[in-house]
């Protein structure tokens, strides 16, 4: 299980599996829940580098970032540590 601790959001940390290149267990620490529990329930099984594209740069309340966001710069972040 990998952790990130987000910035910027009000989720505090995520947490996730990658199978391959597919994302598993994503759960947010945090943050709009249902929101999170959606965003979360829909990348599950995804390519990563298909989560990453779609969820690169969402912005949320005029906030530079979002959970979303988040989520895609910890699997950038998992990708470029897994080299």
């Amino acid at each position: 299980m990998n952790k990130y601790k987000t910035f910027g959001v009000c989720s505090r940390s995520i947490s996730f599996d990658v199978d391959g290149n597919i994302v598993k267990n994503v759960s947010f620490e945090g943050g709009c829940n249902g929101n999170t529990q959606g965003v979360a329930k829909l990348v599950e099984g995804m390519d990563i580098n298909e989560v990453i594209e779609r969820l690169s740069g969402i912005s949320c309340n005029g906030r530079p970032t979002s959970c979303p966001d988040q989520l895609a710069r910890a699997l950038k972040e998992y990708l470029a540590s897994s080299k």
